[in-house]
This record gives C-alpha cells, structure tokens and sequence, in this order.
C-alpha cells in the first residue's frame, strides 16, 4: 500500500513539477506561448522579443528549481534529526543565522561576491545549529522538539534584533539587506546556478545515502545503538547536509520560510518515514511549491512581482497552524 501511494504522489509530483516549470517560463509581466517556449529552448527565432523572454526567464526557473528542492530536503533533515515535526531553517533560527554572518560581511568588509556570501551563510548557519542544539539541551529532558523550538525562536529574535542594529546606521546596507532579506528568486542567473548546484548534488548524494541510518534513527537512541547505529556521526551528517543546503539557498535568493517546514511534513503524512522515498519527494515538492509560489508573486503583483519569500509565507502560514493544532489535538 505505502508503495503505491509513493508511486502515486511521485507520479504527480513529477506532473505537478513539470507544470510549474512550464509555468515559470510563461506566466509574469510579459507573457508568452508554447511556440515561443519551444524556439527558446531550440535557440530559434533568437532575435524574436518573446524568445528573449523567455531566455531570461529559464535561469530563474531552474534556479528556483534547485532551491525549493534545497529548501524541502533542508527541512526534512531537521525534522529528521531533531524528530520534531515543526523543525526547519526559519523556525530553528538557521536562516536568521546566516543572514547575521552575511549582513556583517557586507557592513563592515564591504563583501559583495557570491562564493563570500555563501562562505558566511554556511559558517553563521553551522554556528547558529550548534548553539541553538546546546542551548536547548540545557536543563531536564535534554534537547527535546519543544525546547528546540522555543530555543531556534528566541535565538532567530536575538539575531535578528543584531541585524537590525548594523544596517540601521548605514543606509548603502540597508538597501542591500532590504531587497535580499525578503528572500526571492527574481534575480538568478547562470552564475548563481552554477554555484549552488555543486552543493546541491554533494549534499542530495550524502543525504540519500542516510536514509538507511535516518529510518533507524526513528527508533529509540538505545536500540539504534544496539543496532550497531553510529547516532551521532549521523546526526552530524545529516546536519551538515541540512545546513549546507540551506545556507546556499539563503546565500543566493534570500531567507525563504516554510518551504522546508510544509513540504516534508505533508510527504510524511501520506506516505510515512521511509526516507529515501521522503528525501526524493521533498525535493520534488519543494520545487514545485517554490516555483508556483514565485508564478503567484508575478500574477498577484501586476504590473510589478511580488517576492517568492513573501508567498511562501503567506501559505505556509497556515499550514504551519494546521500542523500545531494537528500536533496538539495528538497529544490529547
């Protein structure tokens, strides 16, 4: 049965995921047809305005491609982990994190390239998971879901208070910081493609490779122990995953909430925790989610674009809700 339902939603995924691209390269300010789409990808009629439409609009697509699939897997490791279902980069404060290291970077060494960006974003979202992981571990009960989630909180508050300090005074940085923080995929390029799809494919690799050790981490830590589980070098692993894919994304488009916190939840009610299947998909989804959220922002921004982050937080929200109740209602 869990068989076919993963066929199924992978099915409609894959249907789902081809839709939003087709989607992406039509649908904005300017919209366009099928035959222009298809002179575009054959590199005919170059000269043609419609054509070069869509040509400009193909990195986006395929970086928001790249970066839902981040961003949903991301989560999945979190929730994985910490076994917390409301786990991920916003929540646990990791987005808030890199965004610090990032902002530091262009206030006070004038940073602007891209590889720095993502050199701070991984160094301020590693720092940031390990203190909120020792600061929830603090106290009774060890780092349990609801502590994690009180601690990435406060944490995300903290820092995000420190930003406010740094580019308050300086208005060049706040410029930077206020179209960047938003989080959006507007303005990718070939070259931001060509640096985060490396650490996509490492961190895919790796992360599919744990999915053996992440069905066994499900169980209790004395029996994954006894059942020869290295706990904490999986962990560690899968962390290091999660936080390289996000803090990549949030280098390049911005902080973008709730993708990695809706997506795997979601996959997991209907097909449950085996995680090879739950890593594909949430890639799968993650994608789709960020690219029709992106299509959403330029039909309901006309004749502007809303951005993809403030979509994203818009129906995330409340499934973020939903999941609370659903969580609360468990625990009755």
């Amino acid at each position: 049965m869990q068989n076919k339902k993963t066929i199924t939603l992978t099915f409609f995924g894959m249907l789902l995921l081809l839709i939003a691209i087709v989607l992406s390269v039509t649908y904005g300010t300017k919209s366009v047809g099928l035959s222009d789409i298809i002179d575009a990808v054959l590199s005919r009629n170059t000269s043609a305005y419609n054509v070069n439409v869509v040509r400009a609009r193909i990195p986006r697509t395929l970086f928001g491609l790249i970066a839902g699939a981040s961003l949903g897997i991301s989560g999945l490791l979190m929730q994985s982990i910490t076994k917390n279902p409301i786990a991920d980069p916003s929540i646990l404060g990791v987005n808030t994190g890199a965004a610090l290291f990032i902002v530091t970077g262009i206030a006070f060494f004038h940073i602007q390239s891209k590889p720095a960006y993502i050199g701070l974003s991984f160094v301020g979202a590693m720092l940031t998971t390990g203190f909120v992981y020792k600061l929830a571990s603090l106290g009774y009960g060890g780092p349990s879901p609801i502590k994690l989630a009180i601690s990435g909180a406060a944490t995300s508050t903290a820092l995000s208070s420190i930003i406010s300090l740094i580019v308050m005074p300086d208005s060049s940085v706040m410029t930077t910081y206020r179209f960047w923080q938003v989080g959006s995929i507007g303005g990718a390029s070939n070259e931001d493609i060509l640096w985060i799809l490396p650490f996509f494919i490492l961190a895919l690799i790796v992360s599919l490779s744990l999915s053996d050790q992440l069905n066994t981490l499900l169980l209790s830590e004395e029996t994954s122990i006894s059942l020869g589980l290295h706990v904490n070098r999986t962990k560690a692993l899968a962390a290091l995953c999660g936080v390289i894919l996000c803090a990549t994304t949030t280098a390049m488009a911005g902080p973008i909430s709730f993708v990695g916190l809706m997506v795997p939840h979601v996959i997991r009610m209907l097909i449950g925790s085996n995680h090879f299947p739950l890593i594909l998909l949430s890639g799968i989804y993650g994608s789709s989610v960020l690219l029709l959220s992106d299509i959403l922002g330029r039909i309901f921004g006309r004749p502007g674009e809303l951005e993809s982050g403030i979509m994203t937080a818009l129906i995330g929200a409340p499934v973020f809700i939903l999941i609370i109740r659903r969580a609360k209602v468990a625990s009755l």
